[in-house]
């Protein structure tokens, strides 16, 4: 679906953690219907590196991006020479900024800090001298355990990774202010889901994870009280939207990006047993992480509809189900 009447003949647009799962999802959205534009991408593409936790440091993966047209670069945003000779090179509208340490239970602070926080300003410095509007990745985890539903202006993160992202959003501000030729939009993801999200491997979302466990013919391990654990569940076809309509948008700032419905861990996996036609007996476990575990997230979206003109589209039954197809491909191609 097309979500925004735009004229991007001889446009050049950047993407920044392309081959990631919101990033290719992007590439393939403006590939699908402005194939006049040029589409520039960069990841860095994962290797053996890993970080303390023994999870990936980037999960960018070439299988995201087959059938991309457009340029592919590797190469990593703290690069500030790779940043310097990307500048040179081209002359951006729109810069999506997807890239990140996304992990959330990463330890290293000064490579989050340093990613997340120190490279985003090198890129709005890029978008400023080329006059670009920046369309960047902040995060729900700016609002760690802060009662719903979550409002900007309400922030209490927990973690480094909700800590980075909300001094991304401080630094936008500032530049908003400053500058005003170009329009700087923060857009704060909730719990999504959705195609090209498999290789991210353990923090992929769990409406992958259970659908794959319900296939391999496993009976799904939930926390206990799991129809009282509920989570904004967006799919990916409204992020895309989200970002689409922030191109133009009525004025720069940050703005959730969620359906404003919290819905229930029980609840996804009974949508997942229905669409996978499998029944499977739920087993409940302890919850280890009670007292540092959020039981209701539910993002405001009031200034997203106003400002942007969001309208969520799916509910949780409508993404599950057209996201069930990809999760049945990629059990059989990936994983059997």
């Amino acid at each position: 679906m097309r979500y925004n009447d735009l004229d991007l003949n001889h446009k050049t647009i950047l993407i920044t953690g392309g081959a990631g799962f919101i990033g290719s999802n992007l590439a393939f959205y403006f590939q699908e219907h402005y194939p006049q534009a040029k589409v520039v991408v960069l990841d860095l593409f994962r290797s053996n590196l890993t970080l303390s936790n023994g999870n990936l440091k980037s999960f960018g993966h070439f299988k995201n991006l087959v059938g991309f047209l457009g340029e592919v670069i590797s190469g990593d945003i703290n690069d500030q020479s790779l940043l310097a000779k990307l500048s040179a090179a081209y002359k951006f509208d729109y810069i999506f900024h997807e890239a990140a340490i996304s992990d959330t239970t990463a330890l290293e602070q000064d490579l989050m800090i340093q990613t997340n926080v120190n490279a985003f300003k090198d890129l709005l410095d890029m978008a400023v001298a080329h006059g670009a509007s920046m369309i960047y990745a902040s995060s729900g985890a700016t609002y760690g355990d802060a009662p719903s539903p979550q409002r900007v202006g309400r922030e209490a993160p927990q973690n480094v990774y909700g800590f980075s992202k909300l001094m991304m959003d401080h630094l936008a501000r500032d530049y908003a202010q400053k500058f005003t030729n170009i329009s700087i939009v923060g857009l704060r993801y909730f719990n999504v889901y959705g195609p090209h999200e498999f290789f991210k491997n353990k923090t992929a979302s769990m409406v992958v994870q259970f659908g794959h466990q319900l296939l391999s013919g496993k009976n799904p391990k939930l926390f206990e009280n799991s129809d009282k654990i509920l989570r904004d569940f967006i799919y990916i076809g409204d992020i895309v939207q989200a970002n689409i309509l922030a191109m133009h948008p009525r004025e720069s700032g940050v703005f959730n990006v969620g359906t404003g419905k919290a819905r229930s861990f029980q609840s996804m996996v009974d949508i997942l047993q229905q669409e996978l036609k499998t029944s499977f007996k739920c087993e409940y476990i302890p919850n280890p992480y009670i007292g540092r575990y959020q039981f209701h997230t539910e993002a405001d979206i009031e200034s997203t509809c106003n400002v942007l003109g969001y309208a969520p589209r799916f509910e949780f039954e409508e993404g599950i189900k057209a996201y069930a197809p990809e999760i049945k491909r990629l059990f059989e191609e990936e994983l059997s």
